[in-house]
């Protein structure tokens, strides 16, 4: 098991943090942002794959903005595959 903390850009949360077992994210804690939207994503992703996650999320945006929380969770785990 491992944990990966990111710091997302241009949105309300301010820290992602993925349990991830291999290639599966086991858990996610979103700190700040819109709470119930949050959970709610955080229990739909929890099982899937990293790269699944990837293509359900990458590229949301939220009203006026260039990115969202889901958009911002794809490139955290873009990130942490890249490392």
């Amino acid at each position: 098991m491992e944990t990966f903390v990111y710091k997302p850009k241009g949105v309300c949360s301010t820290e992602m943090r993925f349990q991830l077992d291999g290639d599966v994210i086991s858990g996610l804690e979103v700190i700040n942002g819109c709470n119930g939207n949050l959970k709610g994503i955080s229990a739909l992703v929890k099982g899937r794959t990293i790269d699944e996650v990837i293509g359900c999320l990458d590229g949301i945006k939220c009203g006026f903005k260039q990115t969202s929380c889901p958009d911002q969770m794809a490139q955290a785990l873009k990130a942490y595959k890249a490392q």
